[in-house]
């Protein structure tokens, strides 16, 4: 026997019966190399569709476009895939019924992260490039997959976030609608400052820092009496969302040197002690020294 039959023999041997037809190592080789081409077919055709077909089209828009492309591709080759094993799908959908009953309880993040990323590339609360805070995570949308969402932080260090987190919690999309937005900015100054001055000051803060509007106008609100200090808040507009964390470090940096200069007073917090003694001159000394020590320590002496 030649090794021509031999290697037919081997190719043709039945391993085992689906549909009732045999499944041999042919049957087999022609799957794999099925998916092969058709995984690259899906990045060439990503590709293709970014470059040229779609390239008119918006952003976000074209990645939801590319992604569905990708994902029928993915379909129709595992469907051509089983019609090569003879696999019946009528019958395929029948048993995939019953077992996603059973199995569902299983994978239901799975399907939860699978569904939720469907919404995101419909509705597209969360597109590519956005910049976003979801919970602890802050920075810019890489990728939106089918389990989950690639978040890259200005530390370019990627997280990687189920997509069911973004559609089920609250997320905070800086690059969504008006690009103008309000920043805050707290601040607490000393019992007896004035106010006046404080709120001057704020003002001319917010109209020499780079990067904040001149209209809508700045504002000052004086947000209550703390338990040591009286708290303002200083709001003003920008339009580069992106960057509120660093204009709220130059706000903190221009307020701390104004108020130095003006000798306004951030206060710390402290505490009075009050001692009351029925040990006459000796008890007095005595609480008198602990007022003394009390004070020292808060910096009133």
């Amino acid at each position: 026997m030649s090794w021509i039959e031999q290697a037919r023999l081997i190719l043709g041997f039945p391993l085992f019966e689906m549909g009732g037809n045999p499944v041999t190592p042919v049957h087999l080789l022609v799957v794999a190399l099925i998916l092969i081409v058709n995984r690259y077919l899906v990045r060439w055709i990503g590709r293709l569709c970014q470059v040229r077909f779609l390239r008119h089209i918006e952003g976000g828009a074209r990645y939801t476009l590319v992604r569905l492309i990708q994902y029928g591709i993915w379909v129709v080759g595992i469907l051509i895939g089983l019609r090569v094993l003879n696999v019946d799908l009528t019958g395929l959908a029948v048993i995939a019924g019953v077992l996603g009953v059973g199995i569902g309880f299983g994978l239901q993040s799975l399907v939860a992260n699978f569904v939720a990323g469907l919404v995101l590339l419909f509705e597209r609360p969360v597109g590519v490039n956005d910049f976003v805070t979801a919970g602890e995570v802050e920075g810019r949308v890489l990728e939106i997959g089918v389990r989950s969402t690639t978040i890259v932080t200005n530390d370019n260090i990627s997280i990687i976030v189920p997509n069911s987190q973004l559609t089920s919690s609250t997320v905070t999309n800086w690059s969504h609608g008006d690009s103008q937005v309000r920043i805050h900015a707290p601040v607490g100054v000393a019992y007896g400052s004035d106010v006046k001055l404080v709120e001057r000051t704020l003002l001319e803060i917010a109209a020499g820092t780079e990067g904040v509007l001149g209209k809508p106008a700045s504002r000052v609100w004086f947000e209550g009496f703390g338990d040591s200090s009286l708290n303002f808040e200083l709001r003003v507009w920008t339009d580069e969302p992106i960057r509120h964390q660093r204009l709220l470090s130059r706000l903190n940096y221009a307020i701390e040197a104004a108020f130095r200069e003006k000798r306004i007073q951030i206060p710390f917090p402290q505490r009075d002690l009050h001692v009351k003694s029925a040990m006459g001159s000796v008890g007095d000394k005595t609480a008198n020294r602990l007022i003394d020590m009390t004070r020292s320590a808060s910096g009133e002496m």
